[in-house]
């Protein structure tokens, strides 16, 4: 087997510790510690988190779009296909490193979809855009492992009632609020809907087959 090489570091802001980003092969991995974060092979339910949103905003003239996390750039390469050719997306990345592993050693996978004219880099934290005052049709969240499997405690102001109802003032009406999971979360779901939103809770393979993990993706909608 082909052995993991180490390819860069990079220190997470606030104190969230560094992460590590390995290749094997075509394979990528992003790890934080001994806890994976994402890897080049898994990519069905980032995607779907941008393919259902588009579905479910079809009738969305100009969509203003807002992405939490490059990482691999699967759900902005799947917003852009999915999306119109009038969107405008918005990608909040708190590492800038990420965005240099995306231009660099990760630019296979990318494939020039930081190029595109609708996409736009905002480098700092997601809920920092959420409260900045603007106004998104879509707000898509694939930050850390979900509301219930948080690795960087800062984090968790995202996934609060507070948070939430941020996100739910940022939102046009009858906007979307996506939010990617490993796995599933109750209480999460309780704020949701305590934040006032309409919560569909959908089920997604990992690695789009027929077998495997699957992952959990709320689309919230504001009413």
């Amino acid at each position: 087997m082909i052995p993991w090489k180490h390819l860069d570091t990079a220190t997470i802001p606030h104190g969230g510790g560094e992460l590590r980003l390995k290749q094997r092969g075509s394979e990528f991995s992003i790890m934080l510690g001994s806890n994976e974060l994402m890897n080049s092979r898994l990519s069905g339910s980032e995607e779907a988190l941008a393919t259902m949103a588009a579905e479910r905003l079809a009738a969305r003239r100009h969509p203003r779009i807002l992405i939490g996390g490059l990482g691999m750039g699967f759900t902005l390469r799947a917003a852009l296909a999915s999306f119109p050719d009038d969107a405008e997306i918005v990608v909040a990345e708190l590492v800038p490193a990420v965005v240099t592993w995306a231009q660099g050693p990760m630019a296979e996978i990318f494939k020039g979809s930081l190029d595109d004219r609708r996409v736009s880099i905002e480098l700092g934290d997601v809920d920092g855009v959420i409260r900045a005052g603007h106004r998104f049709d879509a707000i898509l969240l694939d930050v850390d492992n979900g509301p219930e499997g948080l690795t960087h405690a800062g984090n968790d102001r995202l996934y609060s009632l507070e948070g939430l109802a941020a996100a739910r003032g940022a939102l046009t009406a009858g906007g979307l609020l996506a939010v990617w999971s490993q796995g599933p979360s109750s209480a999460f779901d309780r704020r949701l809907r305590q934040a006032g939103f309409a919560v569909d809770e959908a089920r997604v393979r990992a690695n789009k087959g027929r077998s495997g993990a699957r992952h959990v993706i709320w689309f919230a909608k504001k009413s």
